[in-house]
């Protein structure tokens, strides 16, 4: 039989356990914690120099960052934002006329890149993966993390290798 003393206490202490926890929460402060985020936003005029200046200190992904199992869908975008900043290196190092044309084709086709991934899974793609030609890329471009492509104060992305795989179109310009 349980008492309802005993009953009482074990409902306060789920109560103070409940409201110590951070219930639903992925995104954590500190990039020794996960946190991948998620969508990255289009290149503009806007935010172009970051883009290019500011690279080195936005955070890149390596596979010791994630848990070894049920962390895929984190896994993806980490990849995708790794290969997305590798293009855009390539990119700013191009033609001052053609960089912000490039650095937009280069993430239109890491964004691809990523939903031919998700796509490729037995889990629920990511959302905007479901619309197609423009809808997939305001979809992408809404809901920022970091808009502006700013930088983790005091991180330094480690060397990377560039990621093959990105074709610049000039005439797409």
């Amino acid at each position: 039989m349980i008492s309802i003393v005993g009953l009482s206490g074990f409902w306060i202490l789920a109560l103070l356990t409940l409201h110590g926890a951070d219930v639903g929460e992925t995104k954590k402060s500190s990039l020794n914690e996960l946190d991948v985020p998620f969508p990255p936003a289009c290149p503009t005029v806007k935010n172009l120099a970051a883009v290019c200046l500011l690279g080195q200190g936005r955070p890149r992904y390596l596979s010791s960052f994630f848990p070894n199992s049920g962390v895929s869908h984190f896994r993806r975008r980490g990849n995708s934002i790794n290969r997305m900043e590798s293009w855009f290196s390539l990119c700013c190092r191009g033609q001052e006329d053609q960089i912000l044309c490039c650095t937009q084709q280069a993430w239109k086709q890491a964004l691809s890149q990523f939903c031919t991934e998700e796509s490729s899974t037995m889990t629920v793609a990511y959302v905007c993966c479901a619309d197609t030609g423009e809808a997939r890329w305001t979809c992408f471009n809404s809901e920022l993390p970091n808009p502006n492509y700013d930088t983790t104060p005091g991180y330094t992305a480690p060397p990377f290798p560039e990621e093959a795989g990105f074709t610049f179109d000039a005439n797409a310009c």
